[in-house]
């Protein structure tokens, strides 16, 4: 009998995707050639149905990726030519980053404790950002950054681009776009997708940022300049031939989403995440590791677990059901459910029953 998975990402795939992987293959998608009308017809379909599920400005540009990691490196070579400003509450933030380091840019860190949020403060900002960054969802801690902050960031420095991490949010929490200029996302955590795919969401600032450091020779041309990734994108092609089969997938359950209603999805992630929380404050053995409670992610719940979290893994799993360790340095001491929308009501309320049940 299938496991059910609640690790956030990657996930469990959605419940839709067996019969797109057929329709695939009986479409011999993975043989279409990228620069054929067949897969203009794929990109074209599934750009539409992300403007329409995300609510996607129509002058915001959407381009592929191989990942959500590597818009860090695009983002440092294309949009900043000395200062970022990074606001750091998880693992995920940190990397982010650091790859900003790592090519060369002096990018400060905001950083908060352990399940707290990283905000922002005009105060603490050393040089004028270019890039001022933030991340909607930390995986790593579940915790969510209020959106009221791009408003304040952006009112200290209009100049600044706003960019913000929605991996593990999307579609499940709404994204400001008027206060936004690079937002960027991977298919496997809400999307329930198999991993290899990344979608990023730039605007008109964004673009003309990285037109005048492109002219300004500040762009050095590596894999995927945005200049370049947005001029095919417009032609719904990419540089190179990409994950054709994940672009379909991903058109296609962004459809499913759209038929559902993602006000649904919302109200669903909502609940099903009240009373994770609810689960974590009545057990004598849990807590929450994000005691603010409008910190918490709506898709990630994060638990510690007195005397270690390693039991309470090895139960669920002679069950069936299947969570995640705690992240880096705090594996063995807590515990990361996925709250996604391929996890049914009934599901997470199966994992909470037998959660309040354990005792080691």
């Amino acid at each position: 009998m299938p496991q059910l998975i609640f690790v956030p990402g990657p996930s469990a795939t959605y419940f839709t995707l067996e019969d797109h992987l057929k329709s695939a293959l009986k479409e011999q998608v993975m043989a279409i050639s990228h620069r054929s009308p067949a897969f203009k017809g794929i990109y074209k379909f599934t750009v539409e149905q992300l403007r329409q599920l995300l609510d996607i400005p129509q002058a915001y540009e959407v381009v592929f990726t191989t990942s959500a990691t590597e818009v860090w490196d695009r983002m440092a070579e294309n949009l900043v030519d000395t200062h970022s400003l990074h606001h750091v509450h998880g693992a995920f933030s940190k990397k982010c980053a650091q790859a900003f380091q790592r090519l060369g840019k002096e990018a400060q860190m905001i950083t908060a404790p352990e399940g707290t949020v990283a905000l922002f403060d005009p105060k603490a900002v050393e040089a004028q950002p270019e890039l001022i960054h933030f991340t909607a969802n930390e995986t790593a801690t579940g915790v969510k950054h209020p959106m009221a902050d791009l408003r304040e960031a952006k009112k200290h420095f209009p100049d600044a681009l706003i960019a913000m991490d929605v991996v593990s949010s999307t579609p499940t929490t709404p994204i400001p776009f008027e206060d936004l200029d690079s937002v960027y996302f991977s298919v496997q955590k809400c999307f329930g997708l198999p991993a290899g795919l990344g979608v990023w969401i730039v605007s008109p600032r964004a673009i003309a940022k990285a037109h005048a450091l492109t002219v300004a020779g500040k762009v050095y041309p590596s894999y995927h300049p945005l200049l370049e990734m947005v001029d095919k994108g417009k032609g719904y092609q990419t540089i190179e031939t990409p994950n054709t089969l994940n672009i379909y997938l991903l058109g296609k359950v962004a459809e499913d989403f759209r038929r559902k209603g993602v006000d649904v999805i919302r109200r669903e992630a909502i609940y099903k995440n009240t009373i994770l929380i609810k689960c974590f404050e009545d057990h004598p053995l849990l807590s929450p590791l994000v005691q603010e409670k409008d910190w918490r992610s709506d898709t990630v719940a994060v638990a510690n677990v007195e005397g270690g979290s390693a039991p309470l893994i090895a139960y669920l799993k002679e069950k069936g059901l299947v969570v995640g360790a705690g992240y880096g340095k705090h594996k063995a001491a807590q515990i990361r459910i996925a709250n996604f929308p391929t996890h049914s009501k009934e599901q997470i309320e199966l994992l909470v029953d037998l959660i309040a049940d354990w005792r080691p």
